[in-house]
Parts: C-alpha cells; sequence; structure tokens
C-alpha cells in the first residue's frame, strides 16, 4: 500500500537502510533582485517568518521579490521627478548653484527614500 506522500507523486531514496523523500523545491526563473528587493527580502526574514517560508517552498520568492523591486524603484523615481518639479529643482539651479542642487536634491532622495521603505518595503 502506497503512502499518502507517494499517492500525491512522492518518491523516496534509501540512506543506511533509511527511506528519505525526495524533496526538491519548484523550480523558479531567477531575476535580479536590487537593492529594495534585498531590504524586503530582510524584513521577511526577521519579521514575517511565515510569509517567508511560504513564498520559498512554492517556488515564488525569487518573482516576488523582483515584483517589489520593481514597484519600489518606480515608485522611488515618480516620488523624486515630483519634488523635485515642485521644489523648483532645475537644471538651471543645477549650473548656477551646484551645491546647493546637490544638497536639495539628496534631500529629496532621503525622503523618497524614507516613503518607499514604509510604503512598500515594510508593509
Amino acid at each position: 500500500m502506497k503512502s499518502i506522500f507517494e499517492q500525491l507523486g512522492g518518491t523516496y531514496h534509501e540512506e543506511n537502510g533509511y527511506l528519505i523523500p525526495d524533496l526538491r523545491l519548484p523550480e523558479e526563473k531567477e531575476q535580479p533582485i536590487g537593492i529594495w528587493g534585498q531590504r524586503h527580502l530582510k524584513y521577511l526574514k526577521q519579521y514575517r517568518r511565515v510569509t517567508y517560508t511560504n513564498l520559498l517552498t512554492s517556488g515564488r520568492l525569487n518573482t516576488y521579490l523582483a515584483d517589489i523591486d520593481k514597484q519600489a524603484q518606480e515608485r522611488f523615481e515618480r516620488l523624486v521627478a515630483d519634488m523635485k518639479q515642485s521644489q523648483g529643482i532645475t537644471e538651471q539651479l543645477k549650473a548656477e548653484y551646484a551645491l546647493e542642487w546637490t544638497g536639495r536634491l539628496n534631500n529629496i532622495r532621503a525622503c523618497a527614500r524614507e516613503i518607499v521603505t514604509k510604503e512598500i518595503i515594510y508593509a
């Protein structure tokens, strides 16, 4: 009589007289994961262990992280562009007052990074 594991398509191999189930994670297409995806992965491992384990064992972790990374990067770029426009950060300012332009742009990027982190990475 077959075990439930065998009925569901599982197989075993023998090691030192013991039958060991052949367990493999489902195949998943590797996609590059950027900084936002890496941050979310760290968050999942630390604070959302069940979600992390479910994504890992279902073979969807890489795809999920690549999607989070893409969403976060797009949101970051949109926020930076909108803030630059609303604060009047122009190429003319860059040409005339490079140091001020750099400081203001760094401030905008820091604000956008914080927003994306709260909205997407730690959500």
